[in-house]
């Protein structure tokens, strides 16, 4: 499987970083990518990131709820390993841009990881 970042640009809101997918390249998943992974700036600004998970949002009674995509299905940590693998992918993204940087190259508009 594969991470891709896909950087927020100024249209985004505030403390959006980025965008991340994963895309799967063997197995029943050939073929597929998952979206809908967003990376944020922790608020009160001590400098962590957070990650969402894909969601849908629904209205019951008109307030507003969401229904988690991919959920846990007994241990509620499951997803640290993907939460850290996707933050890891966005340090790598990172480090590639300031890499190209001195050189007055650009990076591309995204960047994939794989694992």
């Amino acid at each position: 499987m594969v991470v891709r970042i896909l950087p927020s640009d100024s249209s985004t809101p505030v403390g959006k970083i980025a965008d991340a997918e994963i895309v799967f390249d063997d197995g029943v998943l050939n073929g597929l990518k998952l979206v809908g992974f967003s990376i944020w700036e922790r608020r009160g600004g001590n400098g962590g990131r957070n990650v969402t998970f894909p969601a849908r949002s629904y209205s019951v009674n008109g307030e507003r709820r969401s229904f988690a995509l991919l959920r846990p299905v007994m241990d509620t940590t499951a997803q640290e390993p993907l939460r850290a693998l996707i933050l890891q992918a966005l340090a790598e993204y990172e480090a590639q841009l300031a890499a190209a940087e001195p050189t007055g190259s650009s990076a591309d508009a995204d960047t994939a990881q794989t694992v």
